[in-house]
């Protein structure tokens, strides 16, 4: 009978001892952080948000978020991965390549997620795509044929169009590559590209002087982060040009710009949250590979093309995404 006691007592006293931890574990809420480059809410985040919804995630119940921003100002991007390492947070999703390379260098075990990645192979962001290896991986903002499409569809809203300026920055590994397409789909369309090479903010100005200069006819403005972080004024400078302008970043567009053809980066960002669940229930970055962009957007500024004096067929009108009227 004694014996039968202190069983009892130590079955007890194991189911006492075990009940806290075993309440802990699962009372625990997640802890994601999402560093960006700019501050307040944008329909990036809103649609990463949404994903975390679709998947059945309510932040303040079983997710929490901590939203850091580097307030236009990459430099500022390795203390703020300091920072949410010292948080010890579960993941961190981020867009930006230079943000992504300081949450590198400031954790190796922590999850990062990149909802955009320019080129993240050349970035050095991962090894390979199937097996990016490492504590990083994500979506990636390239496709092969992008810089193509941008041209044809450019070609068919403005006919006669001989000579585009191809505004870049040479430090760009994805604008290299971008041009290179564009100057193949150029050669097939009998169209004359111009470089227009821009490596800092004072470039832009003199890059549209030498387009009007020039007599170019049209304008391809590809993304990287110096044109991406002054695209209100790169939009400004061509409407005052009254230049055509083809963007890949609809950001662009209801910036002011003309029009656009990209990613849509709003999917990007909505599947970025499935790797955050993959991640959370267990998945390894290494093994979970980087998928490019399946859905594309053709974006147009009707008030543009009012405003410098063009007019938009209506077949190309008939095929948009969106119209900003």
């Amino acid at each position: 009978m004694r014996k039968k006691t202190i069983g009892f007592a130590l079955s007890a006293m194991l189911l006492t001892l075990g009940f806290p931890a075993d309440a802990q574990q699962a009372g625990k809420v997640p802890r994601v952080a999402y560093l960006s480059l700019r501050p307040g809410p944008s329909p990036n985040i809103e649609a990463f948000e949404q994903g975390l919804r679709d998947l059945g995630y309510v932040e303040g119940r079983n997710i929490a978020i901590e939203y850091r921003d580097a307030g236009g100002n990459p430099d500022r991007f390795p203390a703020l991965s300091a920072e949410l390492v010292r948080l010890k947070v579960d993941v961190i999703v981020t867009a930006s390549t230079p943000a992504v390379l300081a949450l590198k260098n400031a954790t190796g075990t922590i999850p990062i997620v990149f909802a955009a990645a320019s080129d993240p192979i050349a970035s050095r962001l991962v090894s390979s795509l199937m097996r990016p290896g490492g504590n990083v991986t994500g979506l990636s903002s390239v496709s092969p044929e992008v810089g193509r499409k941008r041209l044809a569809f450019f070609k068919e809203t403005f006919s006669k169009i001989s000579r585009v300026g191809v505004l870049w920055d040479p430090t760009s590994g994805l604008n290299a590559v971008e041009c290179t397409e564009t100057e193949v789909a150029a050669r097939a369309l009998g169209v004359e590209l111009l470089s227009l090479e821009v490596r800092r903010p004072n470039d832009f100005q003199p890059a549209f002087d030498s387009a009007i200069r020039k007599r170019t006819g049209g304008l391809i403005v590809l993304r990287n982060p110096l044109s991406d972080n002054l695209r209100q004024r790169v939009a400004d400078l061509a409407v005052k040009s009254r230049m055509p302008a083809i963007y890949n970043d609809r950001g662009f567009v209801e910036a002011g710009g003309l029009m656009s053809y990209g990613p849509d980066l709003a999917d990007l960002y909505r599947r970025a949250a499935f790797y955050v669940d993959k991640i959370l229930k267990g998945a390894r970055p290494a093994d979970l590979p980087v998928e490019e962009p399946t859905k594309f957007e053709l974006v147009i500024n009707l008030n543009t093309a009012k405003q410098i004096g063009v007019t938009i067929p209506p077949e190309v009108l008939m095929r948009a995404d969106k119209l900003i009227k």
